[in-house]
């Protein structure tokens, strides 16, 4: 495994409830989480549009066209993820909200890994991996009662 890839990933999982506290305090703002769910999308969009534009990128349209349309279901299950945690944040908290993000990314994430879905090599559910999703909900549990 390459550090590079590790740091990466801890950046983007530590930016996630930054992203959901301003996410939720635009949402006050404009009084509309959904709203403020689409503005997220946006800014998000044009930030990469200029990445691509300044690193003079090529957009395949070819490959565009001949991804299956199943592929695109992910946008919708970002905006989903996004809106999900915009509303929750404020109701139950950026600990809980996230405990249970992680902990439901990580139960999926076993589970594509066991049944070879979307990944690109198969990894079976082991006692190990049980475990660590079993302190992961026993995290949240801790954080739900004290």
């Amino acid at each position: 495994m390459k550090p590079i890839w590790i740091i990466v990933a801890l950046l983007a999982g530590s930016f996630l409830p930054i992203q959901a506290g301003l996410n939720a305090r635009l949402g006050k703002a404009i009084e509309s989480p959904i709203q403020a769910s689409l503005v997220s999308f946006i800014v998000g969009g044009l930030a990469l549009l200029s990445y691509i534009l300044i690193a003079r990128q090529q957009v395949s349209l070819v490959g565009l066209k001949s991804a299956p349309v199943y592929l695109y279901v992910g946008g919708v299950l970002g905006a989903f993820t996004i809106t999900g945690i915009v509303l929750a944040f404020p109701k139950i908290g950026p600990a809980m909200t996230f405990g249970l993000v992680v902990t439901g990314q990580m139960v999926i994430s076993v589970l594509l890994d066991q049944f070879n879905i979307l990944v690109s090599q198969q990894q079976s559910i082991n006692t190990w991996k049980v475990f660590g999703i079993a302190l992961i909900v026993t995290g949240v549990i801790v954080i739900r009662k004290f």
